[in-house]
């Protein structure tokens, strides 16, 4: 399909005014229709599914008007009223509507559709918008995986760890804070601070906690208490909620602002089971207000006073009981000094009396055990010599037999002769025979000569 209208006919063309010289465009053209192929155009572009965040819902007596959005961009979306009373209900039978809500507003949605232009009149205006034929609301598995897919992101990049590099203060003068204006949250972090003793300064930052379009607000806020001067430790609180209450804690500029924030910051979002990527990118993830009061100060003060006092008792006690005996000492010696030297040296003499006795009780002792294990020794190397002798005898005894087995004497006494040349070799085979003239049969008792026949 051109992209430009066709020419108008001769006579149409006539009652046109001219065009700009010299501008090398075509035309000019009726509005009208260009407007209308601008919508053929429109209307011809391929039918797709979109996903985005469905709001601004407005419904009419004919069609429903709503915008879908993300992070990067918009597109204005309407649909007849009756068709999307049936989307909408096959919408919210599906998983992932949120429960109690009446409308798909402010969720996350996939729409199917094609682009349409109205070319508008004399009376109203055009517009363009992306014509739904259907809708389905993107689960918590859709928005899970989005979130992963961003994690891995940020943890290819390295802003996963660079605010747990950061040095924590035990015990801060300043705490940031980053919460709703009321909420059990803001309560439950003060009495967590009260019960450790902290007497530090806090810098509120409120801000909504709620919804992906708190991001930017507690983006800026971030930003602003970090400015503030003397804040060491930033906190960002938050009760539980679902995955779309919590979704702005996992925008991708609201993480790479604390990531690469220079004051470390504790997340406390969510319950237990929750986590947000806030959680991944924080110097510190707590599952509670009260866990973060206390991985922010991480100084009991009350029971540190309390030490602090019992170690200050204990030291005045203890000087004191050291000045008293070095007293009772200097006491004692200024009223008798040679009492107690002879006390000493009574003392000492009694101590070298119980070292002498001690020590000749300890060398005969020593002699007895020596002389109890010297005559066991010997006669365990007596037993040890004579089983020894004894089995050196049936050794000896038992090669003798082998040796007797295998003397060639023997072997003749069984009528067995040794045949041997002439210079006295014995000869194994008849081939060895034959090559000698004559030879000598060994017999038992004595030795007979014999002559090789020759065949």
């Amino acid at each position: 399909m051109s992209s430009t209208p066709s020419p108008p006919p001769p006579d149409a063309a006539d009652a046109l005014p001219a065009g700009i010289p010299d501008c090398g465009l075509a035309g000019p053209f009726p509005v009208g229709e260009y407007a209308a192929a601008l919508r053929n155009k429109l209307r011809a572009f391929a039918r797709v599914q979109l996903i985005g965040e469905l709001v601004n819902l407005r419904p009419s007596r004919a069609r429903v008007y709503f915008e879908l959005r993300d992070a990067t961009g918009a597109i204005p979306c309407a649909a007849w009223r009756d068709d999307w009373e049936a989307i909408s209900n096959r919408a919210r039978a599906g998983s992932g509507w949120a429960q109690g809500a009446t409308s798909p507003e402010g969720m996350q949605v996939v729409v199917a559709g094609g682009c349409d232009y109205y070319p508008g009149s004399a009376t109203s205006s055009p517009g363009f918008s992306f014509a739904v034929s259907d809708m389905r609301v993107a689960g918590e598995g859709d928005l899970l995986a989005r979130i992963d897919r961003l994690r891995k992101r940020l943890d290819a990049e390295g802003l996963l760890q660079l605010q747990g590099q950061l040095p924590r203060p035990s015990l801060p003068r300043t705490i940031g804070v980053i919460t709703g204006h009321s909420g059990k949250a803001r309560d439950d972090l003060l009495a967590a601070l009260a019960r450790r003793g902290w007497a530090g300064r806090l810098v509120w930052g409120f801000a909504p906690v709620q919804d992906r379009h708190a991001a930017p607000t507690i983006t800026q806020t971030l930003g602003d208490l970090a400015a503030v001067g003397g804040v060491e430790v930033v906190i960002v609180a938050r009760g539980g909620g679902s995955l779309a209450d919590l979704l702005c804690f996992c925008d991708e500029t609201l993480c790479r602002t604390v990531a690469l924030l220079k004051v470390p910051v504790i997340a406390s979002v969510g319950h237990h089971t929750d986590r947000t990527l806030l959680d991944d990118v924080a110097a510190v993830s707590c599952s509670t207000p009260t866990h973060a009061a206390e991985a922010a100060v991480g100084v009991h003060c009350q029971r540190a006073r309390a030490e602090q006092a019992a170690a200050a008792t204990r030291l005045r006690d203890h000087g004191r009981r050291a000045l008293l005996s070095r007293a009772r000492l200097l006491a004692t010696l200024s009223r008798a000094p040679g009492a107690h030297l002879d006390h000493q040296r009574a003392r000492l003499h009694q101590l070298l009396r119980e070292a002498r006795a001690g020590s000749r009780r300890r060398l005969a002792d020593e002699w007895s055990v020596t002389g109890r294990r010297a005559l066991v020794l010997q006669r365990k190397a007596s037993s040890t010599l004579r089983d020894c002798r004894e089995r050196r005898v049936r050794e000896l005894e038992r090669l003798a037999l082998a040796l007797g087995g295998h003397d060639p004497q023997r072997t003749l006494e069984r009528g067995y002769a040794l045949i041997e040349s002439a210079a006295g070799e014995p000869l194994a085979s008849a081939a060895l025979a034959r090559g000698v003239e004559e030879v000598r049969m060994r017999f038992a008792d004595d030795t007979l000569p014999a002559r090789v026949l020759k065949q």
